[in-house]
């Protein structure tokens, strides 16, 4: 069964392309001269936009959940969110950013991140991304919906860590999914491998973000 869906619906907002945290473009940098990243990273207090034009992947699935972090400030915070996970995808022309507002003598610092803009795109092994909102064409390949979010076995899996879900709760897999022209803001990632091809990074102090 295939299913396509296109504007604002459900789907639209809760997809999911997987990206790996600004916190950690550091270590990214550095795994890349071995050609790929290990990473586990916890939610911020700052939220990140991402952009790509295609994301192909394999072995989806996706539940609700709350993330748990701490602000700025160092206060304790929760984030609802829908986490959605890939066994394996390949992303084209990602673009990521993060505004930090409020930057002593500099105002606003923004951080850009991309990569898969040539013929290679980023590869993405076990990748879970927590989502806030998402707009993208979207199209599902033997899709199951409602399924118990322990149950969803075409994805990598339930995550843990720093979030609250329900293991009975509710879910949805698909055994592969094309994303087009995505858009998406995120609190949080978590990737089993990432292989950033191409990977450029630049500053900037005036708020630019991918969109």
């Amino acid at each position: 069964m295939e299913s396509q869906v296109r504007g604002g619906t459900r789907w639209k907002r809760f997809a999911v392309v997987m990206v790996p945290s600004v916190a950690a473009t550091a270590a990214i940098g550095v795994a890349l001269a071995q050609g790929a990243l290990a990473a586990s990273f916890s939610v911020s207090g700052q939220s990140f936009k991402v952009s790509a034009d295609r994301l192909e992947g394999e072995g989806f699935s996706q539940y609700g959940a709350i993330d748990k972090g701490y602000t700025l400030e160092g206060k304790e915070t929760v984030h609802p969110v829908a986490v959605s996970a890939f066994r394996d995808a390949k992303i084209t022309n990602l673009c990521q950013s993060v505004v930090t507002p409020n930057v002593p003598v500099f105002g606003s610092v923004s951080l850009i991140l991309k990569a898969g803009g040539g013929k290679t795109p980023v590869k993405a092994h076990n990748i879970y991304i927590d989502v806030a909102d998402l707009q993208a064409d979207a199209t599902f390949n033997n899709i199951d919906i409602g399924v118990a979010a322990q149950d969803a076995g075409k994805g990598p899996g339930m995550k843990g860590g720093n979030e609250l879900s329900n293991p009975f709760g509710f879910a949805q897999q698909a055994e592969t999914a094309t994303l087009i022209d995505v858009k998406q803001t995120a609190w949080a990632t978590t990737a089993g491998t990432f292989e950033l091809s191409g990977l450029k990074m630049s500053l900037s102090t005036k708020a630019k973000e991918c969109y």
